[in-house]
């Protein structure tokens, strides 16, 4: 079921997302603020592959048998956002993550539209719902699952872990992470339910791939072109909210903060270092295009401990609750657990891309 999930981080990019949380010099700097600029680093090359992907189901609905490959569509998609990359502040994304929040509910219902035509139809292939692969795989893949549910549903977390956030705030980051699970169920579990129930251990990486054998539609071809639309702007609106963590940290390096924020001291470095980032994902995203690998590593390496076992900590460290008490050692035995469960889970996604590796080649038309 894990194959067949939202097409990455529905409405998460609605939370207030800093690079590195409030905890001091030294966690912020050596420890939290990188793992969160990798993090959000790799869902700009996630969100650029599944765009280029989105893009060429558009190209083969429009033209079947058409010929371009994938890693022609993701430089597309690489241009269009060193666009939008120029949009010069996280207040200036407030409308776009509305309108994100629109697209996701929309993709997400017309992803379960086609889940149930596909599962009616006399096109769908014989639903097998058994569990594939042997002892060790099946092991791995249990961990891979669990990076990608963390993926899912983690980065809601993370703004929380920022303990010395005061009221109001606190408020309505609350009513921000309400709104945010609510949205993040709702169209997990529609579309990863039918999608399972539609195509059973068949599902490749994105339920949407289902959709379509040997490049022709297997539902309706509007509803199809609909969704993929829906996805490719839900997308770029992801993208471009993700790269801001990585637009901050090179702008402090080559801006001048004396001088206007459009002033040409400033515009130069801007315009250049937003564009060398986009290249440098969109170069990646071309050359590994294994979705579901990115996800389980970003979910293992940077949700999984920032979720978890990093708030635990901080808890403990900020608090000091007595450690003949419960809560300690609560907490304590949540930071072990979570901490091993990252480290075997990107064990298990590092093992997932070498294999992928040795199926796939770089820029693999996937």
């Amino acid at each position: 079921m894990m194959a067949i999930t939202p097409e990455y981080l529905c409405v998460k990019n609605l939370l207030p997302h800093s690079v590195a949380v409030d905890t001091g010099p030294g966690w912020g700097k050596y420890y939290i603020g990188p793992i969160q600029f990798l993090v959000c680093f790799g869902a700009v090359i996630a969100c650029t592959l599944l765009a280029g992907q989105s893009m060429k189901a558009i190209y083969l609905l429009a033209n079947p048998g058409g010929t371009i490959k994938l890693y022609v569509f993701v430089a597309i998609f690489g241009v269009f956002m060193m666009i939008l990359a120029q949009l010069p502040s996280f207040h200036s994304l407030r409308h776009v993550n509305l309108i994100s929040l629109l697209l996701c509910l929309a993709y997400s219902f017309c992803a379960v539209a086609g889940s149930i035509y596909l599962g009616n139809s006399d096109k769908a292939l014989p639903k097998d719902y058994s569990v594939t692969g042997d002892a060790q795989n099946r092991v791995f893949g249990v961990f891979n699952a669990i990076a990608i549910i963390a993926t899912t549903f983690g980065n809601g977390i993370i703004p929380e872990i920022q303990a010395t956030v005061a009221a109001p705030v606190t408020g309505k980051m609350f009513r921000g992470l309400c709104l945010c699970y609510a949205v993040v169920v709702t169209t997990f579990f529609s579309v990863a339910i039918s999608g399972y129930w539609a195509v059973g251990n068949q599902a490749q990486g994105t339920l949407l791939s289902n959709f379509m054998v040997d490049g022709a539609a297997v539902i309706p071809e509007w509803l199809l072109l609909i969704t993929q639309l829906f996805t490719l702007l839900q997308l770029s609106a992801v993208g471009v909210v993700y790269l801001q963590p990585t637009n901050e940290v090179l702008e402090g390096l080559c801006s001048d903060a004396k001088q206007g924020q459009y002033a040409a001291r400033n515009v130069a470095p801007r315009l250049a270092s937003r564009t060398a980032a986009v290249a440098l994902a969109t170069t990646v995203a071309a050359m590994v295009p294994f979705f579901g690998d990115m996800n389980s590593l970003i979910g293992a390496f940077g949700f999984l401990p920032l979720d978890f076992a990093v708030p635990a900590v901080f808890y403990n460290a900020t608090f000091k609750p007595s450690k003949k008490g419960v809560v300690f050692w609560l907490n304590t035995a949540i930071a072990v657990v979570f901490s091993a469960l990252a480290v075997i889970a990107s064990v298990a996604a590092v093992r997932q891309i070498a294999l992928d590796a040795k199926t796939y080649k770089l820029f693999a038309n996937v």
